[in-house]
């Protein structure tokens, strides 16, 4: 998928896709291309608007504040309240462009492994803010076990 692909996402429109309002286009986009690894699918130069996925699916969209649709204050950070979790098949790219761009850690990287239903589902994950301080895990899943095996709930690492 080309940087200028000008078109619909690849992976066809999500039942749910979060439009993120930001303070500076070009900085958002230089993390969410560089650092995450999303590439654009289309944008609308006009309006500071675009549609980023990810080549593994992931979707969101970035749009440089204007006014409209701001439903209260905008305070940095950005997004208080909310979490964006985008897991991916391996985060161990992600990670060490994190690190070589001296980004800022949030929390982690760490193992965790949560109660989901009748088992435990476990992962890695590193949590990071955006320039605009909107709150990104960033994850993968690395297996299932029976509720109460013999390994920690969480650990750093």
């Amino acid at each position: 998928m080309s940087a200028d692909r000008n078109a619909p996402p690849t992976a066809g429109w999500p039942k749910m896709v979060a439009e993120l309002h930001v303070a500076d286009l070009d900085a958002s986009l230089a993390f969410w291309r560089s650092i995450i690894g999303f590439e654009v699918a289309f944008s609308r130069q006009e309006e500071k608007f675009v549609y980023l996925e990810h080549p593994e699916g992931q979707q969101v969209m970035l749009c440089q504040r204007h006014g409209r649709f701001e439903t209260g204050p905008m305070h940095y950070p950005l997004g208080q309240g909310a979490m964006f979790q985008l897991y991916f098949q391996n985060t161990d790219a992600i990670m060490g462009r994190l690190l070589s761009q001296n980004w800022p850690i949030y929390l982690g990287p760490r193992v965790v492994w949560r109660r989901t239903g009748d088992r435990e589902s476990g992962q890695r994950e590193v949590f990071v803010q955006d320039p605009d301080g909107y709150l990104l895990m960033i994850a993968h899943k690395i297996g299932e076990r029976a509720l109460g095996a013999d390994a920690p709930i969480a650990s750093d690492g």
